[in-house]
């Protein structure tokens, strides 16, 4: 009884060996550039995207981080503004979830913000809720961003 068993281990073995195991193509692994984004507040609808601040996400094949800093001007080359963040996320077809584990400010922290994303050439568009009771935050939001670079 120890022959069928053992041939059955070496043929599995044997279908192994040439097979790879190379981490799973996810579409949206790259560095992204925000161009537009807008907050829905109720029954009001605004631009969230300032000009004057770049703001740019890194997606990897597990884990997100974004950077957003003031542009500086003539008048003052020391603008300080900058926020950043970062954590894992989760793709499932459409919908892109990221676990917030890293913010400037901490009442973010450990929070899961659900997306649908949709890619149209270079461009991603996210749309989901910002939700956070403690903060009086309850928003649809959605961001567009370029392509800067495929990882």
């Amino acid at each position: 009884m120890k022959f069928p068993f053992t041939l059955a281990l070496i043929a599995l073995s044997v279908a192994f060996v040439g097979c790879e195991t190379k981490p799973a193509t996810v579409p949206l692994v790259g560095t992204w550039e925000l161009i537009s984004a807008t907050a829905t507040e109720k029954d009001s609808t605004f631009s969230t995207f300032n000009p004057k601040q770049k703001m740019i996400k890194i997606i990897n094949s597990t884990h997100f981080a974004f950077l957003n800093h003031a542009l500086p001007t003539e008048k003052d080359s020391t603008a300080p503004a900058f926020t950043a963040g970062g954590g894992s996320y989760t793709l499932v077809d459409s919908v892109y979830t990221e676990n917030l584990e890293y913010f400037v400010d901490k009442a973010w922290e450990n929070h899961k913000f659900e997306f649908v994303v949709q890619l149209h050439g270079d461009t991603l568009i996210q749309k989901g809720v910002e939700k956070l009771e403690k903060l009086g935050i309850d928003r649809i939001i959605v961001e567009k961003y370029r392509r800067v670079t495929k990882e």
